[in-house]
């Protein structure tokens, strides 16, 4: 690199440094926040459990809400709830394909969604996952204007992760961040199955 290669580097990472220390000092509010991830690619449960670990590894204590999975197995869940701190409450019924009634459905997630309310308005929980809600969400089986209650009264330094499918926009427009993840590639579409340790 020339002198004046360099020279030209260091200005504009002086520049950019200049950028983030205005935008990281104008971030003067703190308060818990809303994340949805969203949209029809792999990894958004994977994220939202990467961000648990996160919380667990400062201390904190989490609550998971897994709305869909039912008892599959789940290799984050076995791990997290190692740690003391990750509680999880699982919808009994699973994937309402498998199950194919609408009333049993609905009561496995109104159950659910008990031990969710309760996570939503515990202080000591400071990060909620509701894991796979909008699925329940679009078909009915729980109302939105209750889900968007709760969260709106949460205790004020709590944050709650949402994910699913075709997340509602109403959702969406409280959120605070909002990832739409989309698929490139996926194994399974070329006939590669599924794999303990990679996709549960």
């Amino acid at each position: 690199m020339t002198n004046n290669e360099h020279a030209r580097h260091k200005a504009r990472m002086i520049k950019k440094k200049q950028h983030i220390d205005q935008r990281i000092a104008a971030a003067n509010e703190s308060r818990g926040i809303i994340i949805v991830l969203t949209g029809n690619g792999k990894g958004k449960t994977t994220a939202a459990f990467g961000n648990v670990a996160r919380c667990i590894g400062h201390g904190y204590h989490t609550g998971i809400i897994q709305f869909i999975k039912g008892d599959w197995p789940c290799g984050e869940r076995q791990l997290l709830e190692q740690t003391g701190r990750a509680t999880f409450h699982v919808m009994k019924t699973g994937f309402t394909w498998e199950t194919q009634d609408k009333t049993v459905d609905i009561a496995a997630t109104q159950e659910v969604w008990k031990a969710g309310k309760v996570m939503l308005s515990d202080p000591n929980l400071r990060l909620v996952v509701l894991d796979e809600i909008t699925y329940v969400l679009r078909y009915g089986y729980l109302a939105i204007e209750e889900v968007m209650s709760a969260l709106q009264q949460r205790p004020a330094m709590q944050s709650v992760i949402i994910t699913g499918r075709g997340c509602p926009q109403a959702l969406i427009d409280i959120a605070d961040t909002v990832s739409d993840i989309q698929p490139v590639k996926h194994a399974f579409d070329a006939g590669i199955q599924a794999q303990e340790g990679i996709d549960w």
